[in-house]
């Protein structure tokens, strides 16, 4: 579509009224090429691959688009370093190749280059500065060889203490040396990129199915539920590709997930003042471990993460412990000015990283911490022929759901050739130099691209839907209605939780509930 287009990309629209007809259409319908289970990034991706090559696809997700782990990332579309330093260096160029992808082809409008600042205080001594240095120069090796444009990602470089205080002015200037500058991808919103992966996979003819849950699985297809009416049926298949995450050991035997948490506080921005550039900050005693300091441009800033083993059965919403909380808060009171305290927490949340389990099922052996365990992805086929794919991380999505389609097509032998969706541009996509002629907010277009104008368009045909839904958030009416419009939310979880991320914070959630729900109220009865 071009870029002053004012509606959405042809078929892209998903809507109440669109889920409903095609689940229709799925359930007890004829065989279809692809059955997907999952709509987190690598599901909504694999939905796209198999539509891509010319497959029949139904997507289907017990709850909503991105609802699980691909909500609760850091947003940060990382360029492979720290598996360097674990000499994981396949994984660490995969990673830099498909960052690339995203920033230079699939994704731009949502993905751009962030500057991050490693303080070199006192507690960083001069060696492990040194070995930073050659970390973060090894990372821009990485962007070479994965050809990525130095004006994609820029050069990693030195700075005085000076320069560091003007992109961190809350850091603490007693017996600063300075610091060190480099780059990496960060989303706009990772919730986001999911839903720009189901819609373009929709606009090529995929089903996708929210609020449908898949209760048993076979080489065949799925028993599954409408979690909105509590009707079962039939959704027959050629291949089943099982990309429920770390809930992927629910639906297959012999599947087992290593679930590992990173915890993320949520910060007002104005607690730490203005913020240029993100901030590495070193976690003391560890040479290769960071806590990240994330401006998100709404008002809020993200602290995290932490990587710990979680154990036991997986909840829809993993809770935060408060040992978490105390830990991010005492590596970041470790470099700031003045400390930021439990009350200036106004929101947490964590996700579960699907990681394959590859120890003896008696952890009394020693199994590693999850921190070290490989990020590598698998695809196994079961007993019964279920394909699972699992492991892996949010950037590299595309590939694993090139590899799960590609291990359906040899085992089902389908129709189909090799993947495209690696110069496929998502929903809103276009060059740099078409995202910025276009008549909207720079906000809108950093999340919406190429449907910046038409989002804007309709608070300035109701200019109602203009105004901001909370005094200090910039999400206003227009955004809700275009959600339900063309973005498949359903009710106002989906919209404050995942196409918004208002309800990141407790307390704007609750603020912004009642003019949310009355916004639905009328889109249900045809109004908005």
């Amino acid at each position: 579509m071009s870029p002053t287009s004012s509606s959405p990309a042809a078929g892209a629209s998903l809507s109440a009224a669109r889920r409903s007809r095609e689940l229709t259409e799925a359930v007890g319908g004829p065989v279809v090429d692809v059955l997907v289970v999952g709509l987190g990034a690598t599901g909504a991706g694999a939905a796209l691959d198999a539509a891509a090559r010319g497959l029949s696809v139904v997507a289907v997700d017990a709850h909503d688009l991105a609802f699980g782990t691909s909500r609760w990332s850091s947003k940060l579309i990382h360029g492979g370093l720290r598996y360097l330093a674990s000499a994981q260096l396949d994984v660490a160029h995969e990673s830099a190749v498909e960052r690339g992808v995203l920033m230079e082809r699939t994704a731009p409008h949502l993905v751009h280059a962030q500057p991050f600042v490693l303080p070199l205080t006192p507690l960083v001594s001069r060696g492990q500065a040194a070995l930073a240095w050659a970390g973060f120069r090894a990372g821009d090796t990485l962007r070479l060889t994965a050809r990525t444009a130095r004006a994609t990602l820029p050069a990693p470089r030195r700075l005085s203490a000076v320069e560091t205080r003007h992109l961190a002015p809350a850091l603490r200037s007693d017996r600063l040396r300075g610091g060190l500058l480099s780059w990496d991808g960060r989303l706009t919103d990772d919730a986001r990129l999911v839903t720009a992966l189901a819609r373009t996979a929709a606009a090529r003819g995929a089903r996708i199915l929210t609020r449908t849950r898949a209760l048993e699985l076979t080489a065949s297809g799925a028993r599954v539920r409408d979690e909105l009416t509590g009707e079962e049926g039939e959704i027959r298949a050629r291949a089943v590709i099982n990309a429920s995450g770390v809930w992927a050991g629910a639906l297959v035997d012999g599947i087992r997930v290593r679930p590992s948490r990173g915890t993320h506080l949520v910060l007002r921005s104005d607690r730490l003042g203005p913020l240029p550039a993100g901030l590495h900050v070193p976690v003391p005693g560890e040479t290769n471990r960071f806590v990240l300091v994330l401006p998100q441009g709404d008002g809020r800033v993200y602290v995290g993460l932490t990587d710990e083993p979680v154990d036991g059965e997986v909840p829809d919403v993993p809770e935060v412990p408060e040992t978490d909380v105390g830990f991010l808060l005492d590596v970041l009171g470790s470099v700031l000015d003045v400390p930021v305290r439990r009350e200036d927490v106004v929101g947490t949340f964590a996700g579960l990283r699907p990681l394959l389990d590859t120890t003896s099922a008696d952890r009394s052996d020693g199994a590693p911490r999850t921190a070290d365990v490989s990020r590598r992805h698998a695809v196994l086929t079961s007993s019964e022929g279920v394909i699972t794919v699992v492991g892996g991380k949010l950037t590299t999505y595309r590939r694993m759901a090139e590899d799960a389609v590609d291990a359906a097509v040899a085992a089902r032998r389908l129709d189909a050739g090799p993947s495209p969706i690696a110069a496929l541009p998502l929903v809103g996509a276009a060059a740099p130099h078409a995202l910025a002629a276009l008549r909207a907010p720079r906000r809108l277009v950093r999340r919406y691209g190429t449907e910046a104008p038409a989002v804007h368009a309709l608070a300035a045909r109701d200019p109602r839907l203009g105004e901001p839904l909370l005094a200090d958030h910039p999400v206003t009416g227009a955004e809700v209605v275009w959600a339900l419009r063309h973005e498949g939310a359903l009710d106002e979880s989906d919209l404050l939780d995942r196409r918004t991320r208002i309800g990141l914070v407790p307390e704007d959630r609750a603020a912004a509930l009642d003019a949310v729900r009355a916004l639905v109220g009328e889109a249900m009865a045809g109004r908005a």
